[in-house]
């Protein structure tokens, strides 16, 4: 069984030919956009609501599922090097235990998934890219609550129930998260029919 061939993602359409310079750049790019787009913070506790997700999924789609993990990888290592780049100007080797970085770190696979839908060609249909946001929407749950969870318990003596877990990591992210998923979507739609990749 033969693996279908990837799609050229949004980036391989407006800057043909790759080079890893090139890719170097664009992955530094988005580590930088998703930067920026974490310091549009709300703060709750024990996670804020950030714009980092969007930023998130639309480095994945835009640069792919290789380059999009990179850039999210990259974000989490200087992150937690010292780069004040987390939400609120977050960083260094402590930010790790935070109850939020769970959150960071699932990133990494939704950069992965949705940029790997993008190379499946998913960007290129509209209905196809509203759901490919939407799957995207869920990674960083999938993560960040059982992560949460845990260092709540671990590390502050804190137990949550399985209602108060979802109170405290899951449902007042519902309402931006389909603003996040809704607002990518459509950005991204935009975008490839301004460069004519719509098929």
């Amino acid at each position: 069984m033969t693996t279908a061939p990837a799609s050229p993602v949004l980036v391989d359409d407006l800057l043909p030919g790759r080079t890893l310079l090139r890719s170097a750049a664009l992955v530094g790019a988005g580590a930088c956009a998703v930067g920026l787009l974490a310091q549009a913070t709300i703060p709750l506790w024990p996670v804020p609501v950030t714009g980092q997700t969007l930023g998130v999924m639309l480095v994945g789609a835009v640069l792919g599922s290789r380059r999009g993990a990179a850039a999210l990888g990259l974000y989490a290592l200087l992150g937690v090097a010292g780069v004040p780049w987390f939400a609120s100007m977050g960083g260094g080797p402590a930010y790790a235990l935070q109850p939020s970085f769970g959150f960071v770190l699932a990133f990494i696979p939704t950069a992965w998934v949705i940029g790997r839908l993008s190379e499946r060609s998913w960007d290129r249909r509209p209905l196809a890219c509203v759901g490919a946001f939407g799957i995207a929407s869920l990674i960083p749950f999938l993560i960040g609550v059982p992560w949460m969870w845990a260092v709540l318990h671990l590390l502050h003596g804190k137990t949550l129930g399985l209602m108060a877990t979802l109170e405290a990591g899951l449902i007042p992210f519902v309402p931006g998260g389909v603003v996040k998923w809704a607002l990518g979507a459509a950005i991204l739609i935009g975008a490839r029919r301004a460069v004519g990749g719509r098929e």
